[in-house]
């Protein structure tokens, strides 16, 4: 788990907590055997999740993470993601906000880089 002032980075297969506030799934797919009740989410975040071309290049690789967040911060400032951010800002000025993946290497996610720029 990640923290960033009031918002925090974790995998949707954890439990929910009560510390969670509002919990976004922010992958563009949703994850494999997690049920919508379990998740749990207050929303599901698709527009701010990195293009699947982005996606699929990075594959998760760590020698190419500092490369992937360059181009993840790139694409945030196109206008439909950057809109979607901006609503992701208003959640985390409002309480706690947590940011869920299906991500295994959670520290080197999309939802890290999110927590970067909205802490």
């Amino acid at each position: 788990m990640t923290k960033s002032r009031n918002v925090r980075v974790r995998r949707i297969y954890e439990d929910p907590e009560p510390a969670d506030g509002r919990r976004v799934l922010v992958d563009r797919l949703w994850p494999r055997g997690i049920s919508k009740e379990r998740a749990d989410l207050t929303a599901w975040c698709k527009d701010v999740a990195p293009s699947t071309e982005l996606r699929k290049w990075y594959h998760h690789t760590p020698e190419k993470f500092g490369e992937f967040t360059r181009r993840y911060r790139a694409e945030l400032e196109q206008p439909t993601q950057a809109t979607a951010l901006d609503e992701l800002r208003e959640m985390a000025k409002s309480g706690p906000l947590t940011l869920l993946t299906a991500s295994r290497l959670v520290d080197m996610s999309e939802a890290t880089v999110l927590a970067d720029i909205l802490g």
